[in-house]
């Protein structure tokens, strides 16, 4: 009896622990996704709270938006992916429209809106290909100096 059973853990020990480890892999998967869902949050608070105190249209408020400095270049060092393309900083008037020219209609500006479209959050879970295209996280705040200071010169973030 004991002869032909000697495999049998072997056998159940591959199909319990391949189960094991889908399932660990997948909660560590879950854990990757809800940071970076709650990084691209932060990314739109941060690019917001610059869209309200530096010039309109600086480079720096798409920049600081995901995690770089200044200057920093165009990709993200914090969430994979995220580029200063997916971040869409607008201007709103009192009634909360997208204002076409902000620079123009400067007086109007009430509100500042930074938003991160179209980004792609690919799972690695093994053997299985997800991706998901991201809502749109916006954050909204309103305008404060707009890179106007009372006295001197304007200068960028």
């Amino acid at each position: 009896m004991r002869k032909r059973q000697e495999g049998l853990y072997l056998v159940e020990f591959a199909i319990v622990g391949g189960v094991f480890l889908l399932i660990l892999f997948t909660l560590i998967e879950f854990g990757r996704a809800l940071f970076v869902m709650n990084g691209l949050g932060e990314a739109t608070r941060r690019g917001v709270r610059l869209a309200v105190v530096c010039p309109i249209g600086d480079a720096a408020i798409r920049e600081v938006a995901i995690f770089n400095p200044s200057g920093g270049g165009g990709n993200s060092s914090m969430i994979p992916g995220l580029t200063t393309a997916n971040v869409v900083v607008e201007y709103l008037n009192a009634a909360g429209t997208v204002i076409g020219n902000p620079t123009a209609d400067f007086i109007q500006i009430r509100y500042a809106r930074v938003r991160i479209t179209n980004f792609t959050h690919t799972f690695l879970i093994p053997f299985v290909n997800i991706s998901r295209v991201t809502a749109g996280f916006p954050a909204t705040l309103p305008r404060e100096s707009l890179g106007i200071p009372r006295t001197g010169a304007i200068t960028p973030c």
